[in-house]
């Protein structure tokens, strides 16, 4: 399903055409394809080039592992991520490796690794799907994370499927008209609650 977002100014084709479906099509993603998407990832920016993320993924091919990473979803997640090709979890490591400092970017910077991982995947046709509706603990548990290490979002990956596929209020809701607030509610200049003067028409 083609569903690119009503910008109100010009950005790239694949900022517009990016977005989180929960429908998704019964086909595998290769992985030469995966490859790209998490190379994408890894030229992501980061505090001290620290590069503090992980991820751990499960193809719907690897049965057992994929079940496991189905199974730290709250159940409206699990519901509908059990048709994505591919599950991940993100993870981000909390303090520096060089001097074991608390990195209080961390978590900004595993967001902006998926970011462009999502941004990879949407020219390759994929979309993704993250979430943070998933039991943190239960991953760790469930797949060894180490301590120093919290698990952040869940990710469904896979090719656009059709919204019929889902139940009615799912649907509902992949069918409605994407919106966001505009940049005038967001971007300040001077101090606080002051929008910039370029951000308003």
């Amino acid at each position: 399903m083609h569903k690119p977002a009503p910008t109100d100014y010009p950005v790239h084709k694949l900022i517009r055409e990016r977005w989180s479906p929960r429908a998704f099509a019964n086909k595998s993603i290769p992985q030469n394809v995966l490859r790209s998407l998490f190379e994408a990832a890894r030229w992501a920016p980061s505090s001290y080039n620290e590069q503090p993320w992980a991820y751990l993924v499960a193809t719907r091919d690897e049965q057992g592992s994929f079940e496991r990473m189905l199974s730290v979803l709250v159940e409206f997640n699990a519901n509908w991520a059990k048709s994505a090709a591919v599950m991940a979890i993100a993870v981000a490591e909390l303090a520096f490796a060089k001097n074991n400092a608390p990195n209080r970017n961390a978590q900004y910077d595993l967001g902006a690794a998926t970011a462009l991982l999502s941004v990879e995947a949407t020219a390759q046709g994929l979309a993704v799907h993250q979430m943070a509706g998933f039991d943190p603990e239960k991953a760790r548990q469930l797949f060894g994370i180490p301590a120093g290490w919290e698990a952040i979002a869940a990710i469904a990956l896979g090719y656009p499927g059709d919204p019929a596929s889902l139940p009615p209020p799912l649907k509902d809701r992949e069918m409605a008209p994407r919106t966001r607030k505009p940049i005038a509610e967001f971007v300040m200049a001077g101090q606080w609650g002051h929008t910039a003067p370029f951000a308003t028409k």
